[in-house]
């Protein structure tokens, strides 16, 4: 069976929390694919653990970035976690671009034989090359629904204008025709709220050279404004915080397996 390759032109949004405001809204490309898919429906310009002017390889997820086991490593998290029935990993990513990536945040999404979303694990990724993913679930594997709210307690170190103590809570609605992901991280009165949405459909030719014209460089790009951020917020007066130990563990979810009230 062949499995296409959607693409995500997607907004991302940023807004801080504290006395320090800050805010932004970018557009992006994300890809979303079958991970374990033997056949994609790709397009030309789109390489799968090959070069291309856009590709998708393992060795970026699922592990230490650039050692990375792609689906691989999620069924391994999977069996450790006792998590069962999932049918389906779908990775839900920012492609690389003449062989260059840096995803902030990645998805796998973890599917039922019916297209449930019983699972999702989230791969942070910061500038210092440190990962560290959150497994997020309900206790009952239950299907997670568009209101679900998924907490997990920050264990890594990602902006050095943020404390690494906190904790992220998670929304995600996947449907056939359109994407969200909400991220709430809230460490008492500061913290930051950050979305990606945006529609979906095939991958084309057309669809990635029109996007390198309209957002040129791909992550090269999403860097360069991470940086520019960053500026931005000394400029503000924000303080700047040394990066702390990176976390042993390469996953944790919450003590409650993820659960939140809705």
């Amino acid at each position: 069976m062949t499995a296409r390759v959607d693409h995500i032109q997607g907004q991302t949004f940023h807004g801080r929390k504290g006395a320090v405001q800050n805010r932004f809204r970018y557009s992006i490309d994300y890809v979303l694919c079958d991970a374990e898919a033997q056949n994609l429906a790709k397009p030309a310009l789109f390489a799968r653990n090959a070069a291309g002017l856009t590709s998708l390889h393992d060795k970026d997820h699922g592990g230490a970035p650039g050692q990375g086991r792609g689906a691989v490593w999620v069924r391994d998290v999977l069996a450790a976690h006792e998590i069962t029935g999932v049918a389906r990993i779908d990775l839900l990513t920012q492609p690389r671009v003449l062989g260059y990536v840096f995803n902030p945040v990645s998805f796998w999404l973890c599917l039922r034989a019916d297209g449930a979303l019983i699972a999702v694990i989230a791969e942070v990724t910061n500038t210092y090359g440190d990962r560290h993913s959150y497994l997020c679930h309900h206790p009952d594997l239950r299907p997670i629904m568009p209101e679900d709210r998924l907490k997990a307690a920050k264990l890594m170190h990602v902006s050095p204008f943020q404390d690494i103590a906190g904790g992220y809570v998670f929304r995600f609605d996947i449907g056939a025709e359109r994407i969200g992901v909400w991220i709430d991280f809230s460490a008492g009165d500061n913290g930051v709220i950050a979305t990606l949405t945006g529609p979906r459909a095939a991958l084309t030719n057309r669809r990635i050279l029109w996007s390198l014209l309209r957002r040129p460089f791909g992550a090269r790009r999403v860097m360069a404004l991470i940086h520019w951020q960053a500026l931005k917020l000394w400029l503000k007066g924000a303080v700047f915080r040394a990066r702390p130990e990176a976390s042993l563990a390469d996953v944790s979810r919450d003590s409650a397996h993820g659960a939140a009230d809705r």
